[in-house]
């Protein structure tokens, strides 16, 4: 019986909670959302996939191209992926992805960068 107040009281009172799909709050500064990567300037190293701690990015290549596969619903938003990027494709967005009602994949194929070949590469004369 001692309940019986709380119940009432919660019964005829507004919901506690946002109606999330119809009403998005704006996101706070320098939340960490989203995962983008910028696929022109990635070099397909595979730094982020060995650091992300839930294993949710995939790198591979080929002779000349490669992919980066992001299993979006397993990204927990740590950044670690960022920070460790070394040419600094990976960015995050501080809104989160739309809500769905299936997993995703995000799928990004580019086409690797070309190293110099040695041949056309200016040998110098030692100075003397």
């Amino acid at each position: 019986m001692k309940m019986l107040p709380t119940v009432l009281a919660n019964l005829f009172s507004k919901p506690a909670t946002r109606d999330y799909p119809s009403y998005v709050r704006e996101p706070f500064p320098h939340a960490r959302g989203e995962l983008v990567n910028d696929i022109d300037r990635c070099i397909f190293c595979g730094t982020c996939s060995r650091k992300c701690p839930s294993q949710c990015i995939t790198v591979s290549r080929d002779s000349s191209t490669g992919t980066w596969n992001l299993e979006a619903y397993a990204c927990i938003g740590c950044g670690i992926c960022v920070m460790s990027c070394p040419v600094s494709c990976l960015s995050q967005k501080n809104t989160h992805r739309p809500v769905g009602t299936t997993k995703t994949m995000i799928t990004l194929t580019a086409k690797l960068p070309e190293k110099p070949s040695k041949k056309t590469e200016k040998r110098t004369e030692p100075a003397q």
